[in-house]
């Protein structure tokens, strides 16, 4: 609901502070004192209505328009969150704030956040609907009249369950259908991937072998040098005349003997003892080291033809990554594969996939079409019903000649959508000649106005003010012109049912009227009187409009002046008391 609004510079307004309650509020004023001017403010503030920079009061630099509403219902919650972009629970305050500046530019915050109209737009179909300017009442359009139908049918939940199956449906379309249009390209990466894993698996190249291999390509190239070169190394070392081997045992012997005569010397003999003991043996091993090495040119040449093959899996599968210092060049080959094989799993399940998804489309389609005609078959039903409520409602506003009639054309699984299979579309005729019209080609204000005020008296008895999806609506209602054409008489049926509109939910209702007439602004829980007043001369001649909240003897005077047409009288006020007395 719609607690404070705050209007600063705007046009004839100075400055005004309106605290709204729960319940009817309603607006008087002589013509032209700036009534409409608040239904303005309030437009400009949800972004229903251009930018109002030629609005801005003379010698201003900006208008500003702010407005406190109180989130009401989980579903009204999430969905302005949604629209604007922020946290909201329901219960917490929503601030919104329009500057209009002089240069024509403007802005717009929701709880100090910068929106966009669009958004306060979105945001505004949760928080208001106004009655009398066909531009910005939500029921004027089929999608809202269909939501209503459902709210006094009773079938939010049976319409949140088909929401869910149509979107899960939905999913299921989109993903068949990708699946469908890539599967020439599938087979074409999957006899790639098969290719390249086929080429891998046939050289079966093992984690590590490559260096193995390197080494040994590089002793079997070298295998001559090698045994030429350790051969000289075992004779100078053993097995020649006066070899190194010789020679230290010849030493070994004669520092044994020294030591003998000086045992200071024993340590320096068993040292190189020791070491010729070592020499040795080390020239054993470089014989039988020799002995081993036989040139075998098949080897060789297996070696070489398996390091080629390994190479070009590396140039091919490893990124290039076979230079000096890779730890395992292999390693890049061995992951390809690997990814190869998570690429040919998660291919071939996708032709599984298509007849699987196929299976689940069927199965859902079937509850869609069960869902979907139980909606269909409580939408029409409702309808029947809406449409002579609607019309013995109108004949109390003072047409009995009018007629609403409420259309549910159904059209089955192909045209549906997210909210079922059906097209509502609520038809009036408002004189007697005329053809039934939607509502929205209703051209009189003020007959649009009463029909609105008869559809929302009957869906309210239902809770069709909420939204199908429950948990709370649009909960603040303006009515405009709805006095238009009509007399007193009538203006004491259109304040009963207001007051009632009003008092149709407990605290988190309101109704917002503009009127002419004191048999309606008797109904009133909050009575709002707008002042025009001129000051000055000449140059310094200025006018202001203020707010006034009426209780007690302003209250009375207020409606005495307006059926008096002049200054209240003994007689008016005496008539005032009455139609409060009467309206309670």
């Amino acid at each position: 609901m719609l607690r404070e609004l705050h209007i600063q510079n705007l046009a004839v307004i100075e400055e005004a502070a309106i605290e709204f309650g729960p319940g009817l509020n309603v607006f008087t004023g002589q013509t032209g004192a700036g009534k409409s001017l608040v239904l303005g403010a309030i437009q400009s503030l949800l972004g229903l209505k251009k930018s109002a920079a030629k609005m801005i009061r003379p010698g201003s630099e900006q208008a500003r328009i702010s407005g406190v509403f109180e989130v009401q219902g989980v579903d009204s919650a999430e969905r302005i969150a949604l629209a604007l972009d922020l946290d909201l629970l329901p219960g917490d305050e929503l601030v919104l704030t329009r500057k209009v500046f002089a240069t024509g530019r403007s802005s717009l915050s929701a709880n100090g956040q910068p929106v966009t109209a669009a958004m306060a737009r979105r945001a505004a179909e949760q928080l208001i609907d106004i009655h009398g300017q066909h531009d910005h009442q939500t029921l004027l359009r089929p999608a809202r009249q269909l939501e209503l139908i459902d709210a006094y049918a009773g079938c939010a939940d049976l319409r949140r369950r088909f929401s869910g199956l149509w979107r899960s449906c939905s999913a299921l379309r989109e993903e068949r259908e990708s699946l469908q249009t890539s599967s020439e390209l599938r087979e074409q990466q999957l006899d790639l991937y098969q290719f390249q894993a086929n080429e891998i698996d046939a050289a079966e190249p093992l984690a590590g072998e490559m260096g193995e291999l390197q080494a040994r390509e590089r002793v079997l190239s070298n295998l001559c040098r090698i045994k030429r070169d350790a051969g000289a190394a075992y004779t100078a070392l053993y097995d020649s005349d006066g070899s190194v081997a010789e020679r230290l045992q010849a030493m070994t012997h004669l520092l044994l003997d020294l030591a003998e005569v000086d045992e200071q010397l024993e340590p320096v003999a068993e040292q190189v003892r020791a070491a010729t003991l070592t020499l040795q043996e080390s020239a054993f091993e470089l014989s039988r080291y020799t002995e081993r090495l036989e040139l075998d040119p098949e080897e060789l040449g297996e070696v070489e033809q398996r390091l080629n093959t390994l190479n070009r899996l590396i140039q091919k599968y490893g990124d290039g990554r076979s230079q000096a210092g890779q730890e395992d060049p292999l390693a890049a080959v061995l992951d390809h594969r690997r990814h190869l094989g998570e690429q040919l799993e998660q291919l071939g399940g996708q032709a599984q996939s298509l007849s699987q998804i196929d299976d689940r489309i069927g199965a859902l389609e079937a509850e869609l079409i069960e869902v979907g005609s139980t909606l269909t078959a409580k939408r029409q039903a409702a309808a029947k019903k809406i449409g002579p409520k609607v019309q013995k409602q109108l004949a109390e506003l003072g047409m009995p000649d009018a007629t609403l009639r409420v259309d549910v054309e159904t059209g089955g699984l192909q045209q549906g959508g997210a909210t079922g299979f059906d097209h509502a579309e609520f038809r009036a005729r408002t004189n007697p000649g005329q053809d039934e019209r939607p509502l929205r080609e209703i051209a009189s204000g003020g007959e649009l106005s009463r029909v609105m005020l008869a559809l929302k008296s009957v869906l309210s008895s239902k809770g069709g003010t909420t939204t199908a999806g429950g948990g709370g609506g649009v909960d603040v209602l303006v009515f405009d012109e709805i006095d238009a054409n009509i007399g007193g008489r009538l203006g004491d049926v259109i304040g009963r049912k207001l007051r009632q509109l009003a008092a149709s939910k407990q605290d988190d209702r309101q109704v917002l009227c503009i009127t002419h007439l004191p048999q309606i602004a008797a109904f009133a829980d909050r009575h709002f009187h707008i002042v025009k007043e001129v000051t000055g001369s000449g140059r310094t001649k200025r006018t202001d409009t203020t707010v006034q909240r009426l209780d007690g003897k302003h209250r009375i005077d207020e409606l005495a002046e307006m059926l008096a047409g002049t200054k209240a009288s003994t007689t008016s006020r005496r008539q005032a008391k009455e139609l409060l007395a009467a309206a309670v």
